[in-house]
Formats: C-alpha cells, sequence, structure tokens
C-alpha cells in the first residue's frame, strides 16, 4: 500500500512541546518508527504549519496514494479549507490525534473534518498513525 502521512500545525514541535501530552520523540523519529513498522508499504510524510499547503498536499495525493492518515492538528476543529479539500478527493482519510481529544479542553473535542473522514483514531500516541495505517489493511 501507498500512504501518506500529513502533519499539520505545530506538530513539527513535537517531542519539545507538552511532551506530557505528545511525547518526547520527534516527528522525524515518530516518522521513522511509522517507516520500519510499514517497511513494505510506501509510506510518504509531509508536515506544513500553513493551511493551504496542507489543502494542496491533499489534492495532490489523488491517484498516488491507496490512504492519507492526518493529524491537522488546531486546523481540525476549524478548517473548513481542509475539510473541503477532505471531500474533494477519493483517497480515504485517516483523522489522527496523538493525544485523547476528548478528555482535554472543550474545543478540542469538535473536529469539523471528521465527518468527512474513513474514520478518527486518537489517544495512543505515536501509535495511534500506525493503527490508522492498518486499518486500512482490515
Amino acid at each position: 500500500m501507498k500512504f501518506l502521512f500529513i502533519n499539520g500545525v505545530n506538530l513539527n514541535l513535537t517531542g519539545k512541546r507538552e511532551t506530557d501530552v505528545y511525547g518526547a520523540q520527534s516527528l522525524d523519529l515518530i516518522n521513522a518508527g511509522i517507516k520500519a513498522h510499514f517497511k513494505n508499504d510506501k509510506c510518504d510524510f509531509y508536515q506544513s504549519n500553513i493551511e493551504g499547503e496542507i489543502c494542496t498536499a491533499i489534492q495532490l495525493a489523488e491517484g498516488k496514494y491507496d490512504g492519507i492518515i492526518l493529524n491537522a492538528g488546531a486546523y481540525t476543529h476549524y478548517s473548513y479549507a481542509i475539510r473541503d479539500a477532505i471531500a474533494a478527493i477519493t483517497v480515504p482519510v485517516v483523522e489522527v490525534h496523538m493525544s485523547n481529544v476528548h478528555m482535554r479542553e472543550e474545543f478540542r473535542r469538535k473536529s469539523v473534518i471528521s465527518e468527512v473522514c474513513r474514520g478518527v483514531i486518537c489517544g495512543f500516541g505515536k501509535n495511534s498513525y500506525i493503527l490508522a495505517g492498518e486499518s486500512f489493511k482490515l
């Protein structure tokens, strides 16, 4: 399978910020672990703090990937642009969060992208990405 892992705003700071919530590993180390887990699959990784660039990455995935694993970060809660980009493609998207957003602040409990995603996985730290990828194989 061919996967595109997209990470949004502030996820480049993983391992440096709120390590009690997101863990101490950098995004590069997390991505290396994902790649090792899916060694028989193609895994590409993309991170941007810019909403429009994330939309472009989603759009460009059409016809190239079997699935997108998306951690949009804070954009999850208010980006109708990312929502519309997901709705415009046929590649299935799984929404991912490392933390259990339902145990955090009220504003984190609302996702505007969930209803156009194949599913949502949250609360399993860096393993949320692996669980999302494995869901495409069920």
